[in-house]
């Protein structure tokens, strides 16, 4: 009975929360054992623009509440990736994350995913760059096996899309090591970056900016994973899977429209999938039609 008490108050849970526990403990132990190159001022204005600006968005926008944990998240991505000299830049990051959400839309669903748009704006224009992620074997193993825990809190509501990308991504890698003749110590070395699984249970698998259906999310991860891949090996780039994601986000109206499926909701994670035809009710076409919060 008690084990089954704490199940359903771990279901209840936001999967936010976790999240944000993630990133906080990860974020924590970088400063103390890592001696991540990033002051603390700048993780103050950081995350302190982010949680002003989603205040401003919330009273522009008479919402019903201030909700901190969205823009708490995108702030501690960007502690953890966007490196800077200058905290101004820092404090523009985080205003364009948050800001994107309540600007850039289409119909009611934010297009860009909010810490993408603000790392691919600060890197595109030269005025800051990427932490690597290199955290060594320990810390990585960590931050998997937590953010490998977050698909457990969300029930794998929204697992594929992470699921799919990095099946398509790292196989992809070793393909072409194989196909080069290349030592597989390369692709290795490429797939232990903090950056990636970032990205992979971070940002790619943002609910309120990927499709809303299972098959739109299996295309739309596949293609990211090709655009990335593209940028990384035929135009040499680096951040290959950031550059992916924003030329392909664009497409998650055109996926909604040709492969239908229920709007997620923070408070009843679900895959999306469509009911059967005889038993979805008035309130299944309502699930269709909810409008998304700005989170």
């Amino acid at each position: 009975m008690r084990l089954d008490r704490l199940k359903t108050q771990i279901a209840a849970l936001d999967p936010r929360l976790y999240q944000i526990a993630s990133l906080g403990t990860l974020l924590l132990y970088g400063l103390l054992s890592l001696h991540f190159d990033v002051s603390v001022l700048q993780l103050a204005i950081t995350i302190g623009t982010a949680l002003l600006t989603q205040y401003a968005g919330t009273r522009f926008h008479h919402l019903p509440s201030f909700d901190p944990r969205s823009p708490l998240i995108s702030a501690l991505s960007l502690c953890l990736l966007l490196r800077t000299d200058d905290v101004a830049v820092a404090a523009l990051a985080s205003f364009i994350a948050i800001g994107s959400k309540f600007v850039i839309r289409w119909k009611d669903k934010h297009v860009f995913n909010p810490t993408n748009l603000a790392l691919v704006v600060m890197i595109g224009s030269g005025v800051g760059w990427i932490s690597p992620g290199q955290w060594g074997q320990v810390a990585w193993f960590g931050f998997l096996v937590a953010c490998l825990g977050s698909l457990v809190i969300t029930r794998a509501a929204r697992a594929d899309v992470t699921l799919t990308f990095l099946a398509f991504y790292i196989g992809l890698l070793f393909a072409r090591a194989l196909w080069l003749g290349d030592p597989l110590t390369i692709p290795l070395h490429q797939i232990e970056s903090g950056a990636l699984l970032i990205f992979a249970f971070f940002m790619i698998s943002d609910p309120k900016t990927t499709p809303d259906s299972r098959a739109g999310r299996i295309v739309f991860a596949l293609l990211t994973s090709l655009v990335a891949l593209y940028v990384q090996f035929g135009l040499f780039r680096p951040n290959g899977p950031l550059w992916g994601l924003i030329v392909c986000s664009p497409l998650v109206p055109i996926l909604d429209h040709l492969f239908h499926g229920i709007r997620y909701q923070w408070t009843e994670p679900s895959s999306g999938s469509l009911p059967a035809p005889t038993l979805c009710t008035a309130t299944c076409r309502l699930s269709l039609s909810q409008p998304r919060r700005f989170s």
